[in-house]
């Protein structure tokens, strides 16, 4: 009797421990019930519904909203209130972070921006798989669920993938940034945003132009901003009979008590070419903001235009002489005929 006492405690221990382990599995098990029910009700009320028993109907339903609500009420109570903690931490934290992010030096806005959307939607996820883990839903076999999903959506959304990973370059390497002024397939602009997939430029018409991270990458990007100094260069020609010099005293004075252009350089008026009929040349300003450069180059080329013509300095346009030395294969056709002279008129 004295050796079977041990076994009947051990006994008692395990069974202790499984109705732990009950109590522990319970609310899975509950939220399951709960659900089970809730269909169960759902048909039996379409039933009745269907056999035009409307009274029993209405009575079914009513007894499978309280029961679910019953049902449901512990779990939809935790939930909310891990909702609201894990919420309030994600914004603390946020805040937290948008803060450092601004004080840093390495880290420009379209990085912030980029950033904080990850942080989004990260704790997003988050946050709805605590959720849902208060409902008894699986969160292991979630997790599993959503890894083999993203599989499956990173091969059918290979553009997406290869925009997000063209972003993350333009990040890194930094070739423009938010606010620069630059020039993509010959389109001007300043760049607005530089989201996960595109990057939006806001162009001279004041629209936004969006194109995606992956073509960025690949074409030819032009920065005006990057070096804070821009030359401007306006083109105009002047006939061969014309002096450039005289051109140059006519143009120059133009530049004078412009805030626009910067004050460590100097405009010039160059001759760049000898072309068919007209003398080339450029007159170079340097501005501060590459911004204004397209509203300079054409104030500036009515400018010129003025000048020269008070200056009586010539403008000119491109023509063409022909001339004929032998046209023997015309000397047989009325073309090359004098012209008839008509006879005089007749006297009265």
């Amino acid at each position: 009797m004295q050796e079977s006492l041990p076994t009947t405690q051990n006994q008692d221990s395990v069974f202790a421990d499984t109705t732990v382990v009950d109590s522990v599995t319970s609310a899975p098990s509950d939220s399951v019930d709960a659900i089970g029910s809730i269909s169960r009700g759902i048909s039996e009320a379409g039933e009745l519904l269907a056999t035009g028993q409307f009274s029993e109907f209405w009575n079914k339903v009513l007894t499978s909203i309280t029961e679910s609500t019953a049902g449901f009420a512990p779990n939809l109570i935790g939930a909310l209130f891990v909702f609201l903690l894990f919420y309030i931490a994600y914004r603390a934290f946020g805040s937290v972070l948008r803060r450092f992010l601004r004080r840093s030096k390495r880290v420009d806005l379209g990085l912030e921006s980029l950033l904080m959307k990850t942080y989004k939607i990260v704790a997003t996820v988050f946050i709805g798989i605590m959720v849902l883990a208060q409902f008894g839903v699986n969160v292991t076999a979630l997790l599993a669920g959503l890894s083999i999903a993203g599989i499956a959506v990173g091969f059918a959304a290979k553009d997406t993938l290869e925009n997000f990973i063209s972003g993350m370059t333009i990040l890194l390497d930094k070739p423009f940034a938010i606010g620069d002024v630059i020039q993509v397939e010959g389109t001007y602009g300043v760049v607005e945003d530089l989201t996960l997939r595109s990057t939006r430029v806001k162009t001279l018409n004041n629209q936004i132009m969006v194109l995606p991270n992956v073509h960025m990458v690949n074409q030819k990007v032009i920065n005006y901003t990057m070096l804070g100094v821009i030359r401007v260069d306006i083109d105009f020609g002047i006939a061969y009979k014309e002096f450039p010099q005289e051109a140059r005293e006519a143009v120059l004075p133009l530049t004078e008590s412009d805030d626009d252009l910067h004050p460590e350089f100097d405009p010039e008026v160059v001759v760049t070419k000898l072309n068919d009929s007209s003398v080339d040349m450029q007159l170079r300003v340097f501005l501060k903001d590459a911004r204004k450069e397209a509203r300079v180059r054409m104030r500036y080329v009515e400018k010129i235009r003025e000048a020269l013509r008070e200056a009586d300095i010539e403008i000119p346009f491109p023509h063409l002489q022909l001339f004929i030395d032998e046209a023997k294969a015309f000397e047989e056709t009325p073309l090359m005929q004098p012209p008839m002279r008509r006879p005089p008129p007749a006297e009265a």
